[in-house]
């Protein structure tokens, strides 16, 4: 017994010797991994090392890095030696079809599977693409996509008496929505689309390339639209509290010109719609595609291949979340029911008041922080 149990140690510590000399023949070299998540049950994508009560997508990622031997565990702990870099920072619960990391690992023999059967299945890595040693997912990154799924019962006035999963949207109130959504487009001071940026902080500019409602779906006996925007960057909750600005004209809870003022210097009460039906849908690299793509040495940072693995992982994991959550737990009814809550027709005087008082809190606390990382 006692030889059985040496000969075990022997080979188990031969088979570490292997895995150490597999990793010294293999280099390090920058990568991007392009990621797909349901976010239900995690507090956004960004590590807090050191906070192990608040899990996280990261989390998940770096420990399926470490079991890998894509990096060394102390690469884990400190996550700079690893180069890594997340191209959005997506909030609590919300999902990413396709998210951008951009790190240095060992390229391992069959590394995606590898670092896959480390992860939980909701979260999956769906390619990867070799990039040049300076790449930074973050600042390289021109644009982002995101979606919104929402029950289009949402859209229904408040003086109507409405049955949710009766309720469908006619043509007359996606047009309007439509047409509120399509203001958004330009570029604007977004600063009450956020938190603690005064109305003179230039990162409270943002540029919206395109935004519009698509054509309503029945899923589980419930009709349901999905938004999609595209911009430049977002800040924390922007997109959220875009979206709950136009339910609340919709509804007839604020007047269109709130959509004017919201831009201006004073004060606007903003209503931030719930999280859950949050999706990343797409980070751009037009200009790193068009000066490396086609070096020879690198591959353009598009995804068509894996678009089909993409739609899969929505149909399975992203959108039943949304789905079974919205019926179970109804977070965008609850939240319709806190719209008359809000002040959406404050004086002028009132808000001179609260724009003086936010402003020296604004001056006090400085910026979040944030600056160009997504919603």
């Amino acid at each position: 017994e006692e030889n059985g149990h040496q000969n075990k140690r022997l080979k188990s510590d031969a088979d570490e010797e292997d895995a150490e000399d597999q990793n010294k023949k293999s280099p390090k070299r920058k990568i991007v991994l392009l990621m797909a998540y349901s976010g239900k049950g995690y507090h956004g994508m960004q590590r807090n090392v050191g906070s192990s009560q608040f899990k996280t997508i990261e989390d998940d990622l770096v420990s399926a890095l470490v079991q890998s031997g894509c990096i060394p565990e102390n690469h884990g702990e400190d996550m700079k030696k690893m180069s890594f870099q997340r191209c959005a920072r997506t909030d609590k619960g919300v999902s990413a079809a396709g998210q951008i990391v951009s790190l240095k690992v060992r390229l391992i023999d069959d590394i995606l599977e590898k670092i896959n059967n480390h992860l939980p299945s909701h979260i999956r890595i769906l390619g990867l693409k070799r990039v040049t040693g300076g790449f930074n997912s973050k600042n390289k990154c021109d644009a982002r996509t995101y979606s919104y799924m929402l029950p289009t019962f949402a859209f229904a006035h408040k003086d109507l008496d409405v049955q949710e999963e009766l309720y469908r949207v006619d043509t007359e109130t996606l047009e309007r929505v439509n047409k509120l959504l399509a203001c958004y487009k330009g570029t604007h001071n977004f600063h009450n689309f956020t938190s603690q940026k005064g109305p003179r902080d230039p990162s409270a500019k943002r540029y919206i390339m395109e935004m519009y409602c698509g054509e309503p779906f029945v899923r589980e006996n419930m009709e349901f639209a999905v938004i999609r925007v595209k911009g430049q960057s977002f800040m924390m909750h922007q997109i959220r509290k875009m979206i709950g600005l136009v339910i609340a004209i919709v509804k007839g809870y604020a007047a269109e010109s709130i959509m004017e003022r919201s831009w201006g210097e004073e004060k606007v009460d903003v209503p931030k719609a719930p999280g859950l039906g949050l999706v990343l849908e797409k980070v751009h690299f037009e200009k790193y595609n068009r000066r490396f793509g086609n070096d020879g040495l690198h591959e353009p940072l598009e995804w068509t291949e894996e678009e089909e693995k993409i739609a899969i992982f929505k149909e399975q994991y992203i959108y039943p979340t949304i789905i079974n959550t919205e019926r179970e737990e109804k977070s965008m009814a609850n939240w319709l029911n806190t719209l008359p809550i809000h002040d959406f027709n404050s004086s002028a005087v009132e808000m001179q008041t609260n724009n003086k008082n936010s402003k020296k809190s604004s001056d006090l606390e400085g910026s979040d922080g944030c600056g160009d990382d997504s919603d």
